[in-house]
């Protein structure tokens, strides 16, 4: 069974459009154990059924729920909460299963902990997250190396939005690394433009997660 483990350059980068794309192309089981922002929008932790259109046997409710759009770490804090990486533990499934984290790498858990041990805990290859635009080579290049400096598996890397193919080869070449595919900015979101898109792009994705 194929499971990875989705992490971003930074917040917003397209994690989550992202693990929509490969919980379809593997009609795979999803998992983001710790949320925030739901003050915000009650919806945020249900993105990615909403855009696969699967009903909710794929999908395992989170560790952690936290209401304040912020750090983990801070939002726990306003709820009197503290994250234990203890009680975050992988759902057990026979299955594919795309798990998506929140922000990048150094993302704050508690006081101690950041997203780097949760990935040791859950021993998944990572896929990395990364914007196409100026400013994508330095944030890109310090998450490979911050994952390799830890031992983390990385699967390989996959480009949200526009695309510059320079800053893609440079990447590839001085992170050794291996781009999986660019998913593009959708001039507009729908749960049937997506799955046409990843119809239309099925047998590539297949192999490139290989």
């Amino acid at each position: 069974m194929k499971k990875f483990f989705i992490t971003g350059t930074d917040t917003n980068v397209g994690k989550t459009v992202v693990s929509a794309v490969l919980t379809l192309a593997l009609n795979a089981y999803y998992w983001k154990p710790i949320q925030t922002g739901l003050a915000q929008d009650p919806r945020e932790g249900d993105t990615v059924r909403s855009l696969t259109g699967f009903d909710q046997t794929h999908f395992f409710p989170s560790a952690y729920a936290f209401q304040a759009g912020l750090a983990i770490d801070q939002a726990a804090r306003l709820e009197n909460k503290t994250v234990d990486l203890a009680r975050c533990n992988l759902p057990d499934v026979e299955h594919h299963l795309i798990v998506e984290g929140a922000g990048g790498v150094f993302h704050p858990l508690n006081t101690t902990a950041t997203f780097f041990d949760l990935m040791k805990k859950f021993n998944l290859p990572v896929i990395i997250i990364c914007r196409g635009t100026v400013g994508t080579i330095n944030h890109s290049l310090l998450t490979i190396d911050a994952l390799r400096q830890r031992d983390i598996a990385i699967h390989g890397i996959i480009f949200s939005g526009e695309l510059n193919s320079d800053s893609q080869l440079t990447i590839e070449r001085l992170g050794n690394v291996r781009t999986l595919l660019h998913v593009p900015r959708f001039k507009s979101l729908s749960p049937s433009i997506l799955k046409k898109w990843v119809d239309d792009n099925q047998s590539d994705i297949l192999e490139r997660l290989q």
